[in-house]
């Protein structure tokens, strides 16, 4: 279809309303588009826009959630068959729109080589997430394709007002990271191909969020901001100063996921980045671009780049589809448990304590050490003793030489006859 022939899409508020009121969960629907539930929550928040042949479903499939919620009448309502209310105009008017868009829809077809038209140079489909039949592996169960995003949806939905007043900020926290931990564990066990690593990292991403609560309660996606939280310590290039980093950790038993993890590996940390969260988790480029701090026309030469290395050292992956799922295999095979809400909100609040108290302490010695400066400093100025110098041209002092013997019974008659006061002066006879 062209653009004009193109369903409206409703506003993200009320594509939610539409899920909502037909008892769907993003998974679900997800599902039926063939896309992530990440992807469905960034088309319901705003974040991104729906796009090509996955958009064109989606807006689909909304409006035919649309035609059900207007065919079926709310069930505490009383209907009357005899005196019908008339439409109202919003619905009139997508009667309306829905009848000329089906009367155009066979006329006018999207040529298959426009669908991306307008994007620039560097363009990168969003492929389905439906499993690839391969024969080499076992096939993983059903909903297992959202072991890297979030978990599946068992309760029925609640409405956003009676989720803000019913939790307290520790329920709150606690709900998000029961609901992310998990799977962002593994994901970071993908970047980094360490298992203690990928724990600490999730959990010290919680605890700076625990610290910035209010901050991380109000963002528009909380579970985002822990990502790249944990995603930068988890790259951070000081853990190579660690002593433990030396000790590499037992690979994978599988010697397919050994060589995928170390073709991982041996990419740039941008690159590895930008791969997971598009191939892996399952984000559309503008929000991995986002996420990674980086153009959309970067992230998508990364993305091509990183691509086209794992398909060098592993043909088999070349097909986008088919490195989706043997990154959720690579995942899914390790036990890698996170630890309970409670003990992460714990141990970020010690981490803050200890911290507040060594800046305390710290605070009073340098206090302290200024006071016992000042006083122990001088209040005016000594210039100091200059060095002496050597001056030409002097002669030496003469010494007296040795006294003879009459001159030393001299000295020592002198001394031994020695008088005090006026005597002295008198003359002796001899």
């Amino acid at each position: 279809m062209t653009q004009s022939s193109a369903l409206p899409l409703p506003p993200p508020k009320e594509r939610r309303r539409l899920r909502e009121a037909a008892s769907l969960t993003r998974a679900q629907l997800a599902s039926r588009v063939g896309v992530t539930s990440e992807t469905v929550r960034g088309w319901e928040t705003g974040r991104a826009t729906p796009r090509g042949r996955k958009g064109e479903k989606y807006a689909r499939l909304l409006d035919s959630l649309g035609d059900e919620a207007e065919m079926t009448p709310p069930q505490d309502a009383a209907v009357d068959t005899d005196t019908p209310e008339p439409a109202p105009r919003d619905a009139v008017s997508r009667r309306t729109a829905r009848a000329r868009r089906k009367a155009t829809a066979n006329d006018r077809k999207r040529p298959p080589a426009a669908k991306d038209r307008g994007r620039g140079p560097v363009t990168v489909p969003d492929h389905s997430r439906a499993p690839v039949p391969d024969h080499s592996r076992t096939p993983l169960p059903h909903g297992h394709h959202v072991i890297l995003t979030e978990r599946r949806r068992t309760t029925p939905p609640r409405r956003p007002d009676d989720a803000i007043t019913a939790l307290t900020p520790d329920q709150a926290f606690d709900a998000l990271y029961a609901f992310c931990a998990p799977a962002l564990v593994r994901q970071t066990y993908l970047l980094t191909g360490r298992r203690e690593l990928a724990r600490e990292s999730v959990e010290r991403a919680f605890q700076i969020a625990w610290q910035r609560w209010p901050e991380v309660a109000c963002d528009r996606d909380p579970a985002g901001w822990v990502r790249a939280m944990a995603y930068e310590y988890a790259l951070s290039p000081w853990h190579r100063l660690r002593p433990r980093h030396r000790h590499p950790e037992p690979p994978p038993p599988d010697a397919f996921d050994r060589a995928l993890m170390d073709t991982l590996l041996k990419l740039p940390p941008s690159y590895r980045r930008t791969l997971v969260l598009y191939d892996g988790v399952g984000l559309g480029l503008p929000e991995t671009a986002a996420e990674t701090e980086a153009s959309t026309r970067a992230a998508g030469n990364r993305l091509a780049h990183a691509r086209e290395a794992v398909a060098e050292r592993l043909p088999e992956l070349a097909d986008p589809e088919t490195l989706h799922w043997r990154l959720v295999e690579l995942a899914s095979t390790e036990r890698l448990r996170a630890a309970k809400p409670p003990v992460v909100r714990k141990a970020g609040e010690r981490r803050a304590r200890f911290w507040t108290r060594a800046a305390i302490a710290f605070t009073v010695a340098l206090i302290g050490t200024t006071a016992l400066t000042v006083r122990t400093a001088p209040t005016h100025y000594e210039p100091p003793v200059p060095a002496g110098e050597t001056v030409q041209g002097v002669p030496p002092p003469v010494a007296p030489g040795p006294l003879s013997e009459s001159e030393q019974e001299l000295r020592a008659k002198l001394r031994k006859e020695e008088q005090k006061g006026p005597d002295r002066l008198l003359p002796q006879l001899r």
